[in-house]
């Protein structure tokens, strides 16, 4: 093989052992099956690569190109594409700490600094110990929770650089971490099986909600006649139970 570009041999892509290629051909072939057409099924066969070794590798690009009948230059495409999809080792835990415009005026610029400083580690790096990869984020549509963290993509709601610090913490301790709403915490390989479109097995999982909060909901409820909810900002790390709302 020859990049195109530059006229240089391309070494092969190493393939999975015997065992994990038969497990996630069958895995594979059971989410192509999903669509009508193959190719559709790219991004969940991205996520279900992921699953495996943590982010998406050479092995795992040419896994999704053989098994959809796409070149790797189309799978990289994509894989490089969607920033959920990582493109070298990382933790554990991602997290990722939003520093758009509302999270950032209500401390998320901050949170983000100190984390860096706590962690040891910069944007898009990860803890000696292999647990932890921070970064910052863009907008993750819970601005009326602001500011907000997220690990794995559930929800840390109203945190502070102290309830961040401490939640950092807590996962790099294998202390047991409660988001603030939604599912519970699960490591990342576990969350990108879960986003490939297999059964999510966290006990309690399916009635948990990471709904939007009663800032989000006010011009629904005005429209409606009703009168507006109030909430008590709680900041979490892992311990805090969800925002109580009352009328």
């Amino acid at each position: 093989m020859t990049d195109v570009s530059l006229g240089i041999p391309e070494m092969p892509a190493p393939d999975y052992p015997a065992d994990v290629r038969a497990r996630l051909e069958s895995d594979a072939k059971e989410v192509i099956a999903r669509y009508p057409g193959s190719r559709s099924a790219l991004l969940p066969l991205l996520h279900l690569v992921q699953s495996e070794e943590g982010h998406v590798t050479r092995t795992g690009i040419r896994f999704c190109a053989e098994m959809l009948d796409l070149t790797t230059a189309e799978v990289t495409a994509v894989s490089t594409f969607y920033t959920m999809y990582r493109r070298k080792p990382s933790g554990d835990y991602q997290v990722g700490v939003c520093t758009n415009t509302l999270c950032a005026v209500m401390g998320g610029d901050a949170i983000f600094d100190e984390l860096q400083q706590h962690l040891g580690v910069g944007n898009d790096e990860t803890t000696a110990d292999g647990k932890v990869t921070l970064e910052h984020i863009e907008c993750n549509a819970a601005c009326d929770f602001a500011p907000v963290v997220m690990v794995n993509w559930e929800f840390f709601d109203n945190q502070t650089p102290e309830s961040a610090k401490a939640l950092v913490d807590d996962l790099i301790a294998g202390r047991e971490v409660r988001p603030t709403r939604g599912a519970p915490l699960c490591t990342y390989k576990e969350t990108a099986r879960i986003l490939a479109g297999f059964p999510d097995q966290r006990e309690g999982a399916v009635e948990a909600s990471g709904g939007a909060g009663p800032a989000s909901l006010a011009g629904l409820r005005l429209h409606r006649g009703e009168a507006p909810a109030h909430t008590v900002p709680q900041q979490s790390t892992g311990s805090a139970e969800p925002a109580q709302e009352g009328e």
